[in-house]
């Protein structure tokens, strides 16, 4: 069903940009302004300086002067590429995940093999069509899960390009496209950026804009987690009157040893904590919608939501669980679209390691 391909990858060559730790970022939607300002004055070829530019065409004047000038440059031969992250989660558990950085024909949402999860926002999709425009590049990659065996070793040696925690091998490119072939791929992180994606192949029509950079990770690798995003509400928005007055560390942790049958959540108010609960077969994040979004803001933090909670910059919190994988992709595959930030996938990927022309 999903038909990925090698692709002929653009990088820098750090004898002329400088270290690859001064030339990556997170990607673009979880940078603030603070951060935007050091990443530009940490290097003037940081890839801030193309994926959060002062305006789409400086982005594009910085693209081919960069080229010109041998900052970035292509591969002879078009290949994929095995991508390793070391991280240490917000639980403090240390991992690594792995994934294949591909180049993936684009499928409508209808054609059920690019699956949705979250909703999104024609805002951030107007502004990124407007770079794509300008650069003709798939500067990011975007994230999807895929449910089978990862059909690639990581090869032994030394990394191609890699920093520390961050390591990538160009593959034998051998049997791999031929493994995705019956799969679906769910969008893990990169909702935006996809449709973004549609819409320029919709204008474009060319098959180089038919393909797009992207990272699949197997549902069974060992180091893929889903963090919570927690709720935080500007005012008081109560999903049970019964105000409990417990610990929320305590009640955090009798809401994790509850079964996942029936959604469940730990509402926090300047009195304390109380675990609430839905409907059996609801996710957690979709009993917490049923108050809205007038006034929310989110943190993967849990202490920090109770904080903000108990010096009054907030009127209540909700603690949830991590969604599990299994039910995001169950959800998907019956067409259903979740919540904003229904999913917290952490390490964020990289950007400037890898891009893709379209």
């Amino acid at each position: 069903m999903a038909v990925v391909k090698p692709f002929r990858a653009v990088h820098y060559d750090e004898q002329r940009a400088g270290p690859l730790a001064d030339l990556v970022a997170p990607p673009y939607d979880v940078i603030g302004p603070d951060e935007r300002r050091s990443l530009l004055e940490r290097s003037a070829h940081n890839v801030v300086h193309l994926t959060l530019p002062d305006s789409e065409n400086k982005a594009a004047t910085a693209w081919r002067e960069w080229l010109d000038k041998g900052v970035l440059f292509a591969e002879d031969e078009p290949g994929f590429w095995a991508l390793s992250q070391d991280y240490v989660g917000p639980d403090g558990v240390a991992r690594t995940r792995t994934g294949l950085v591909a180049s993936l024909r684009l499928e409508l949402y209808e054609n059920r093999v690019v699956l949705p999860h979250e909703r999104t926002h024609a805002g951030p999709k107007e502004g990124r069509l407007r770079l794509l425009r300008a650069t003709g590049v798939q500067l990011e990659p975007i994230f999807l899960l895929y449910d089978g065996e990862q059909p690639f070793e990581i090869p032994a040696g030394e990394p191609d390009l890699g920093l520390e925690g961050t390591r990538l091998w160009r593959l034998q490119t051998g049997g791999i496209a031929a493994a995705f072939a019956d799969r679906q791929l769910l969008i893990a992180d990169g909702h935006h950026r996809y449709e973004t994606a549609l819409a320029y192949h919709a204008e474009r029509g060319t098959e180089e804009s038919a393909w797009m950079l992207v990272v699949l990770v197997s549902m069974r690798d060992q180091g893929l987690t889903i963090f919570p995003t927690h709720r935080v509400f500007a005012g008081e928005r109560l999903l049970s009157p019964n105000g409990a007055g417990e610990d929320p560390e305590r009640v955090l942790e009798e809401l994790e040893a509850l079964p996942y049958e029936r959604a469940a959540a730990v509402q926090v108010t300047a009195s304390g904590a109380g675990v609430v609960t839905g409907e059996p077969g609801q996710l957690d994040v979709q009993l917490v919608d049923r108050l809205g979004h007038e006034g929310i803001a989110y943190t993967p933090d849990w202490r920090e939501a109770v904080r903000r909670v108990r010096e009054g910059e907030a009127g209540s919190a909700y603690l949830l669980r991590p969604t599990r994988i299994e039910d995001v992709f169950a959800a998907a595959r019956r067409g259903e679209v979740m919540p904003q930030k229904t999913t917290y996938f952490f390490p964020k990927l990289l950007s400037g390691l890898l891009f893709h022309p379209a």
